[in-house]
């Protein structure tokens, strides 16, 4: 059977994930490198994504947000240690133990209960405290852990904790560090105060990507670098920091590259409204080609009458608002354009880039939402 031709695709290049890789490895000095794959590896792909890092020796663990994203990664094929970041349902708490999963623990309640599986199934379960320094999100507090350790103390299958984690809260958007440098004080004092009730943990574990890639303090035992991975920076004030410390523009190259095929085309005359609510009118002839796109696919619909794309090379305004399913682009000026024509959404075409940090400009977001929002729908190939 001829396989159908692909008319709305995202390609993730094996090279420049390998260089992300590298160059995350390379940052991390010998400690234990996790690579973070929530949020469908950050839109990647999970499973195409989990495959790709089966063959990377320097990845010790991958760190997921959910119980259905680490059992995804494990039938993917990852034999490794998973970390699960967020919570898991107390009901479904056998699956940490089926799956050989390490835990993170937000809560006195959820680690008793994994206490009492380890009995019952007389076994050992490795888990990991989330300490709470500042982000006043996920986390335990000073006055949690004498609770936390007496369950340490009544389940022996749960030893003492594999790791100790905490969170920055503000290391991305500034280049000023002051609060992230009180809350790494603040989680050395957690710590000593784990190791006074006798529940010291094996691992410390802090540096995001910003933080591994900016301060050598927070790389502690192990490292969980993110968007980083596929290379894209944590943010401007990220980059500005680690340039003015004298660090080299290379270390990331972006892995994904969103593309379209033009499914319709037609000739618009002057004067006419384009696309829902009237919000775009042509002040000439136009010719407009038609993509089966929209903010289902994860293209924000914030980018009605803002964004561009590529075809030829050459940037295609997009007119109207961004639909469900479609939206429109002005091809007047690129010469040659046909039907079943290749567009860049997100990527390279020629000497023209469209990166996710231009889109979350003019969305008013951040990289991480426009490319965790990619529909996992969309097909994944590797190149």
């Amino acid at each position: 059977m001829k396989q159908p031709t692909l008319l709305n695709w995202i390609e993730l290049s094996q090279a420049a994930f390998r260089q992300n890789i590298s160059s995350l490895s390379a940052l991390a000095g010998g400690r234990t490198l996790a690579i973070c794959v929530k949020a469908n590896a950050y839109g990647h792909g999970l499973p195409e994504v989990t495959r790709m890092l089966i063959n990377r020796p320097e990845v010790d663990y991958v760190t997921v947000h959910s119980l259905d994203e680490a059992l995804v990664v494990r039938e993917s094929g990852w034999a490794k240690p998973v970390m699960v970041l967020g919570p898991i349902s107390p009901s479904s708490l056998e699956a940490v133990v089926e799956h050989d999963l390490e835990p993170m623990i937000l809560d006195r309640h959820s680690l008793t209960l994994l206490g009492k599986l380890s009995e019952k199934n007389k076994c050992s379960v490795k888990t990991h405290l989330k300490l709470e320094t500042g982000t006043n999100r996920q986390g335990l507090t000073e006055n949690d852990l004498p609770a936390v350790a007496s369950v340490y103390r009544k389940y022996p299958g749960l030893g003492r904790p594999h790791g100790a984690a905490m969170h920055f809260a503000n290391i991305e958007d500034t280049t000023s560090h002051e609060y992230a440098e009180s809350q790494l004080k603040t989680f050395r004092r957690l710590v000593r105060r784990m190791s006074a009730l006798k529940i010291k943990p094996r691992l410390l574990h802090a540096a995001c990507s910003a933080a591994l890639i900016l301060f050598d303090k927070t790389r502690l035992d192990l490292v969980r670098p993110g968007i980083a991975a596929y290379g894209h920076w944590p943010s401007k004030e990220t980059y500005l920091s680690y340039r003015l410390q004298g660090g080299s523009n290379d270390l990331f190259k972006p892995v994904l590259n969103w593309r379209a095929r033009v499914t319709q085309l037609k000739h618009v005359p002057a004067n006419s409204f384009i696309g829902y609510g009237c919000t775009y009118r042509t002040t000439s002839p136009a010719k407009l080609a038609v993509l089966p796109v929209g903010y289902a696919d994860g293209y924000d619909r914030k980018l009605s009458n803002l964004a561009y794309v590529l075809i030829k090379g050459r940037r295609a305004p997009v007119r109207g608002r961004i639909c469900m399913n479609l939206m429109m682009v002005d091809v007047t000026d690129i010469k040659g354009v046909r039907l079943g024509e290749e567009v860049t959404l997100l990527g390279r075409d020629g000497d023209e880039t469209l990166t996710a940090e231009q889109l979350a400009a003019w969305a008013g977001s951040i990289n991480y939402e426009i490319l965790a929002r990619l529909s996992p729908l969309i097909p994944r190939l590797l190149s």
